[in-house]
């Protein structure tokens, strides 16, 4: 079953460490089965209980997944290694369209608004015990959710979407629990899914966000417990959920209520397509909105709203590690809101121009291309690897699709936010140049 390694320790601690190490170093290769708790626990002269233990804390780490009776197996990609480790480093004179930043160009100024949230903080200190969310930053969120038409729900604010995404997660979720993710998809949640020792279930995407069938079937006979979507300017594929889309994604979960449904907007503030939320068809539910894009990554700020008992479990957790995201950022953005220091419309008009113009540009050089919203475009090719050295070569760094892929068949993300008019022709040409005529598949 392990072939020449061979497990060691007495302790949980020791034996968990025997497997890691082993996984670590490619003695365990990814989908090994790992031997029976009982078969161990008699080979090591321990407990059944100790190896118990040694598994739950492998899955916990995300080296191991537990199917049931199939037993456990070392998982197909180590929560260890990350997906933003498969990037390009663009060289000296190589421009760089992989790197999915904001145009720093399109950005507010912060300095008026961390010198306004000092001066309030001056006449007021916020001290311990005070509640997590400043009470202006609560009413603005509320107001543009409730505008979206987003359900009621109280307001919560954590350090970005992955934060949010992680803390709803582990609020209900348990190791060895399945989340289904879009494929292609954002690779961050690839990762920490597993480093929960949860199980990842791929559901397929086009233009209008997650497919129906694919999701039914990852609720119905993979039994996800929890169902990840992002509404708008998705990454990779800039796909955003349409009216007709969110109709059938609502069936479909309105036959799963017990499913945890988490809705990532991040595109707000810089998208030209509108929201059509999915919440509150299912009993547990969460809706979070970065501030990452339309004012900045170093803006380390997410509202998130969902049903009574998903945001109080995260608060409550919330107080146990950081306490609560410092109110200094919450009054900057506070400020940022009310002075209207982004206008939405203008960035979101700025991405749409580009990447419709890169997508044109494709289309006519006869490049298969999607970006329905955002700032990525996605291009299903059939030799991605090839495609990336080359576009190397013609001084082009783009991001492998590698990054984003479950699944899903080969392709390369663009980012137009750096782009000008006059690096459109260029850069499409150079990717026509790349793919050459071969015929893909574009999603699944």
């Amino acid at each position: 079953m392990l072939g020449d390694y061979r497990i060691s320790g007495r302790r949980a601690s020791e034996i968990a460490t025997s497997v890691e190490r082993a996984v670590g170093a490619g003695d365990l290769q990814p989908g090994q089965l790992l031997p029976p708790m009982r078969e161990l626990a008699v080979e090591l002269g321990v407990n059944p209980n100790t190896v118990a233990a040694a598994y739950r804390t492998l899955r916990e780490r995300g080296v191991i997944e537990t199917a049931g009776r199939r037993g456990s197996r070392v998982r197909p990609r180590p929560a260890t290694t990350v997906r933003d480790a498969v990037r390009i480093e663009a060289p000296e004179g190589v421009r760089n369209v992989g790197k999915g930043n904001p145009d720093a160009a399109l950005l507010p100024s912060l300095g008026p608004a961390l010198a306004a949230a000092a001066r309030h903080d001056d006449a007021r200190h916020v001290m311990y015990g005070e509640p997590p969310v400043d009470e202006d930053f609560a009413r603005l969120a509320r107001a543009a959710l409730d505008a979206d038409g987003v359900p009621a729900g109280p307001v919560g604010v954590a350090s970005g979407a992955l934060d949010v995404i992680e803390r709803v997660l582990a609020a209900h979720l348990r190791p060895g629990d399945a989340v289904a993710v879009e494929d292609p998809g954002w690779g961050s949640v690839f990762d920490l899914v597993p480093a929960l020792g949860l199980r990842v279930v791929p559901v397929g995407v086009d233009d209008d966000g997650p497919l129906p069938g694919d999701v039914e079937r990852a609720l119905r006979d993979d039994g996800a417990r929890a169902l990840v979507v992002t509404d708008r300017a998705q990454n990779p594929t800039g796909a955003a959920v349409g009216a007709e889309r969110a109709v059938r994604l609502r069936e479909v979960l309105g036959r799963h209520r017990d499913v945890l449904l988490v809705e990532d907007d991040h595109g707000h503030g810089f998208v030209d397509v509108p929201l059509h939320p999915l919440g509150g068809v299912t009993d547990r539910w969460a809706f979070v909105r970065s501030v990452a894009k339309a004012y900045g990554p170093d803006v380390r700020v997410a509202t998130f709203t969902g049903d009574e008992v998903t945001v109080d479990r995260v608060l409550g957790r919330q107080r146990l590690g950081p306490g609560w995201v410092s109110r200094l950022l919450q009054r900057a953005v506070v400020h940022l809101w009310e002075t209207g220091a982004v206008d939405r419309e203008a960035v979101a008009r700025s991405y749409g121009q580009r990447r419709d113009a890169l997508i044109g540009a494709l289309g006519e050089r006869g490049v298969e291309a999607h970006g329905r919203s955002g700032m990525n475009v996605w291009v299903p090719v059939a030799d991605e690897t090839g495609v990336v050295a080359r576009m190397l070569q013609a001084g082009w760094a783009v991001a492998p699709g590698a990054r984003f892929r479950l699944a899903s068949p080969p392709g390369v993300r663009l980012t137009v936010s750096e782009l000008t008019g006059a690096d459109i022709e260029a850069l499409a040409a150079a990717v026509a140049a790349a793919t050459g005529p071969v015929p893909v598949r574009s999603y699944r």
